[in-house]
């Protein structure tokens, strides 16, 4: 869901972070429900981790 991506980006560690990237990885359709969710933060300048997502999503977008 759209809230446990929030919750993965926001505060979960290296393992976690890792795991969303390997299903995002198979499953690209996941990199658009990232992009979603890290643009609601974008206002947030603080929000760096929810940026790094951003433009994860939006590169590996790019080159699917």
């Amino acid at each position: 869901t759209l809230a446990a991506i929030d919750n993965v980006i926001a505060r979960g560690g290296w393992g976690d972070w890792a795991e969303l990237r390997r299903a995002a990885l198979l499953d690209r359709s996941l990199l658009d429900k990232v992009a979603r969710v890290c643009r609601a933060h974008t206002a947030d300048p603080y929000a760096q981790r929810h940026h790094f997502w951003l433009h994860y999503a939006e590169e590996h977008r790019s080159t699917a």
